[in-house]
């Protein structure tokens, strides 16, 4: 699939701004466990054919676990299942009937924030395509993929090249030798990242299978569907969606970042709030009806959660972009633990943002499986449990707290200290986009690092502050996204901080190095190469 800790190892820095980092948030006081809004009996729509009692396009209703037939004590468990294991989750939010039974942040993640899905955005993009057939812009999913481009021409011409239709793309049959999931390491999205072009490095791969017959993971199959989406509507995908799909539902201030040609990426790199992506989820299990309209047609939602290919990896099977599971369960999966899982049978939505490592990113599935599922034991009301539901509200309390850490003795700055606080200091052309620098101040414990990018990333500035006593801070990053800072000096000349991206999944670390009024700056991270940068301090010769 598609990377906070781990390295992403797709494009290298060349987009660790533009494809690994990318979406940002409001930051937010943590909240309480929800509670009732009003007292409901709602039960499963999906099962008594009623609409919703409410639709959320303004928020979510909230309600006990019990007041919708779940167990508040199952659910619980699960929580302290994750503190006890560490397990490195971000949010958790379960809708059941409508209503939102359990929505819960872990720091460093705000509530309120957004988060990047990485790979299901595969699944809006499939939405997308529904929406645009619907409105005539595409015919069928039948149509050539060669027919969207006809000013192209693909080198490796072949006729089952010429053969590969729309639906073999949305479900990941296309033929096409990719090789650019994370089972190559993400190779061929490297190459295509250095290609001039990216939709004619998708057209022009070779053949491996015939299309229909084989389920390949290919990143470049999604890029292709917002490409043609863009070819067919005018309009670039993340603009489609703003008009089409997050309007209706309410989403506003999406990130969803585009190639160097402008094309919307569509693989993955959509940064929405995880209650927006429970949004989706309830689109779904609505059949595609949103207050009255009908934003995707019902018949695609039945199309796109049917399993058309044995997929044999994640999951069961493979739709049009969403995971299929043989239970009737069907899932948007995104990389280091992004989901958006349907259960129909349940009347259910569940979320989870992470970033969890490789052999940890399928937990969310178990914890679903093992915790969740089994905690919605009646279609109806269950009893109240006022102990149940107190201990819930303690455990998304303490997940939202920072942990207790004992401050580290912070020694006097270095003497070079006084010569570089509140100086500028400008960097040298480099790969990251990094234009400038400068230490605003310094208090006992903290400072304040305040950085700027050039015109080659989607941001221009932020400001970090940075713990001295080995406790982060959390202040404003990249995108406006909250980060989690600290940091400390190091000999006589050197300012280290190490930042916590909350939400991207990206960490740093960045060395400065001082002499005179010349500066070497290191940065390392969760990204394959490291990359040393001079610079000097504005104003000196």
């Amino acid at each position: 699939m598609d990377s906070k800790r781990a390295s992403r190892k797709t494009i290298g820095l060349a987009i660790v701004v533009l494809l690994v980092t990318g979406c940002g948030g409001a930051q937010t006081e943590p909240t309480d466990t929800p509670v009732p809004a009003e007292p409901t009996s709602t039960t499963a729509s999906v099962m008594t054919g009623e609409l919703p009692a409410y639709w959320p396009t303004d928020g979510w209703r909230t309600s006990t676990p019990e007041e919708q037939g779940m167990n508040s004590e199952k659910l619980s468990d699960m929580l302290a299942f994750i503190q006890r294991d560490r397990l490195n989750i971000d949010s958790v939010t379960i809708i059941r009937n409508g209503y939102m039974v359990v929505d819960v942040t872990f720091f460093p993640f705000p509530p309120e924030s957004r988060h990047i899905i990485h790979s299901c955005t595969k699944s809006i993009v499939s939405t997308l395509v529904g929406i645009a057939i619907e409105q005539g812009y595409i015919e069928s999913v039948q149509q050539p993929v060669l027919d969207f481009f006809p000013e192209r021409t693909a080198a490796n011409l072949t006729a089952d090249k010429e053969a590969m239709t729309l639906e073999n793309t949305l479900n990941m049959a296309t033929g096409l030798k990719c090789q650019d999931s994370y089972l190559y390491h993400w190779r061929g999205l490297e190459e295509m990242a250095q290609s001039p072009d990216w939709v004619q490095f998708v057209l022009d791969l070779p053949m491996a299978q015939e299309p229909g017959t084989y389920f390949e993971y290919c990143n470049g199959a999604s890029f292709l569907l917002s490409a043609i989406i863009q070819e067919t509507t005018g309009m670039p995908a993340l603009e489609f969606a703003e008009q089409h799909l997050f309007a209706p539902l309410g989403i506003s201030d999406a990130v969803w970042p585009s190639n160097p040609q402008g094309i919307t990426i569509g693989w993955g790199e959509l940064c929405i709030r995880p209650h927006d992506m429970a949004k989706i989820g309830y689109l779904y299990l609505n059949e595609g009806l949103w207050e009255g309209e009908q934003v995707v047609p019902a018949s695609w939602v039945e199309a796109a959660t049917r399993q058309h290919i044995s997929a044999g990896t994640l999951e069961d099977g493979y739709g049009y972009q969403w995971w299929v599971d043989d239970s009737g369960m069907y899932m948007a999966v995104g990389y280091r633990g992004q989901y958006i899982v349907v259960v129909p049978e349940k009347e259910m939505v569940v979320v989870f943002t992470s970033d969890l490592a490789d052999d940890l990113s399928r937990f969310p599935r178990h914890l679903v499986d093992h915790f969740i599922v089994p905690a919605a034991e009646s279609l109806t009301p269950l009893p109240a449990n006022p102990d149940g539901v107190a201990r819930l509200q303690t455990l998304i309390q303490e997940a939202a707290a920072q942990p207790e850490v004992t401050p580290q003795p912070v020694p006097p700055p270095p003497a070079i200290a006084e010569q570089v606080l509140g100086e500028t200091y400008i960097l040298e052309k480099n790969v990251l986009g990094l234009e400038s620098f400068s230490l605003v101040r310094q208090e006992e414990v903290e400072a304040w690092l305040h950085l700027t990018w050039d015109e080659t990333v989607p941001f221009t500035e932020a400001e970090y502050r940075i713990g001295l006593d080995g406790i982060q801070r959390l202040a404003t990053g990249m995108y406006g996204m909250p980060a989690a800072s600290k940091g400390n000096w190091e000999g006589e000349s050197a300012f280290i901080a190490e930042i916590d991206e909350t939400g991207i999944l990206v960490t740093w670390r960045v060395e400065l190095k001082f002499q005179n009024d010349q500066v070497t700056a290191t940065v390392t991270g969760n990204f394959p190469e490291t990359y040393v940068i001079q610079g000097k301090r504005a104003g000196s010769p």
